[in-house]
């Protein structure tokens, strides 16, 4: 198939918002979607495997070298796609190409990881897949970096449907909570999970990127539905926590009798990827190694950054950190974070859903309330002001509605609280429904 890739970015960018809205494709652009995602999927495949034999027949000093070249081509390429495609956010996925979790002198399951590639496109992983069901609906929606600047790339939907068990597998123990574990998973797979997600050239699988060893050990039916399934969600969510708690506490253990030093979540993290044996071999961060100074620090050093934005991600999920939810504000918050990353369009949106493409500010707040409680508020943010009662902004709880931008007649823009000093809204032109810092200049009003 012989097709101008410009013109296929405006095509999906259509379906996706199509769909995203509810209305029905045109017929061309449903029959060019389904044949251009057929061939970039069976095109994929071919390529990776391709890729694969050609470095394989490479001498070993100069395979690193090529496959560096390979990958930065890669990167150039995405860097273009990406001037083509601001609203749909796409972004080079980070493929984790193995983790070896404990070995021989550590007392843990022994598996091995060999050295990681520079490789974004995973040279002949199954393409990525999104496992039903989830909130999306299946739908590949704008990825979290269209929506909070530095997150790793997931999308949205994919965080929510993965919240309630990094909620729970969050509490297992006191030093491994729910935003590492966000972290992490967006670190080793990008959320992806199902039967097609990508599987590490070392054979980790899953979201969690298992090995066979790892999983035999820690895998556990978590979800009741029969079965451990590693390329699920429940399964091995809960699986990382347990490991990363017993890492934990290995390393805490060592830390007491002096035969390792460092932050022990760090250490926990470096764990996961290198081994505990690496650690305890290191007395700390692994380190010496070209494997631990290119692909472990790293990879700690991601996932360390990531988790506070994680926070904010998942707050509006699970309340993490936050006062006491309503069940009415919580129902606002949730109806409100369907939308994230849709366009931003002015007038757009009501207590029907978004409209136009999208939604302005005060049409994303008419609609999640209404959504999620009946109540119909006035169309605008001026005419919303003066709904419900006015509490100083310090005592906001999520769910209630925040004001700013003001002017001779009102406020200018309304967003939704949703604690910890950040709001959900539709910002302006441009732009789209994100998550974002409530305005220095902004006033509150409680509805429910």
């Amino acid at each position: 198939m012989s097709v101008d890739p410009s013109s296929l970015i405006v095509v999906l960018g259509t379906a996706v918002n199509a769909v995203v809205l509810g209305a029905d494709l045109p017929v061309e652009v449903d029959e060019h979607v389904g044949t251009f995602t057929e061939s970039v999927e069976q095109g994929a495949a071919q390529l990776g495997a391709e890729l694969d034999a050609a470095l394989a027949t490479l001498p070993e000093p100069v395979r690193e070298p090529v496959e560096h070249i390979v990958a930065d081509t890669a990167d150039r390429a995405v860097a273009g796609i990406e001037e083509r495609i601001p609203e749909i956010g796409f972004v080079e996925p980070d493929i984790h190409t193995g983790m070896g979790i404990g070995d021989a002198d550590s007392g843990a399951p022994v598996v091995a990881a060999p050295a990681g590639r520079p490789n974004p496109w995973g040279f002949g992983a199954p393409a990525p897949h999104e496992a039903a069901p989830d909130p999306t609906g299946g739908l590949s929606l704008p990825r979290i970096p269209a929506v909070l600047p530095g997150v790793s790339p997931a999308p949205i939907g994919a965080v929510a449907v993965f919240a309630p068990w990094l909620k729970k597998a969050g509490e297992i123990c006191d030093g491994i909570t729910a935003p590492v574990l966000a972290a992490l998973y967006s670190v080793e797979n990008g959320f992806r999970h199902g039967p097609s997600a990508p599987v590490s050239p070392a054979g980790a699988r899953g979201p969690g990127q298992f090995m066979p060893g790892t999983w035999d050990a820690y895998g556990k039916d978590a979800d009741g539905d029969g079965k451990a399934d590693v390329l699920g969600i429940a399964d091995p969510v809960m699986a990382s926590g347990a490991l990363l708690c017993d890492n934990w506490s290995r390393i805490e253990g060592w830390k007491r009798d002096g035969r390792v030093m460092g932050d022990t979540l760090g250490l926990t993290l470096a764990a996961y990827n290198a081994g505990l044996g690496a650690v305890l071999r290191s007395g700390g961060m692994p380190s010496g190694l070209p494997d631990y100074e290119n692909q472990t620090k790293p990879y700690v050093a991601k996932i360390l950054s990531a988790r506070p934005i994680f926070e904010r991600v998942l707050s509006p999920f699970i309340a993490l950190g936050l006062p006491a939810i309503g069940d009415g504000g919580q129902r606002v918050i949730d109806e409100a974070s369907r939308y994230l990353g849709l366009p931003y369009v002015w007038g757009g949106g009501n207590i029907h859903g978004p409209s136009g493409g999208g939604f302005d500010c005060s049409g994303l707040t008419s609609f999640a309330v209404h959504a999620a409680t009946g109540i119909s508020l006035p169309r605008t943010s001026e005419t919303q002001w003066h709904v419900g009662t006015e509490i100083p902004l310090s005592e906001a709880l999520p769910g209630d509605l925040v004001f700013g931008n003001w002017q001779a007649a009102g406020p200018g823009h309304v967003g939704i609280y949703i604690g910890g000093g950040q709001m959900v809204h539709a910002p302006t032109t441009g732009d789209v429904v994100r998550v974002g810092d409530v305005f220095t200049d902004m006033r509150a009003r409680r509805i429910l």
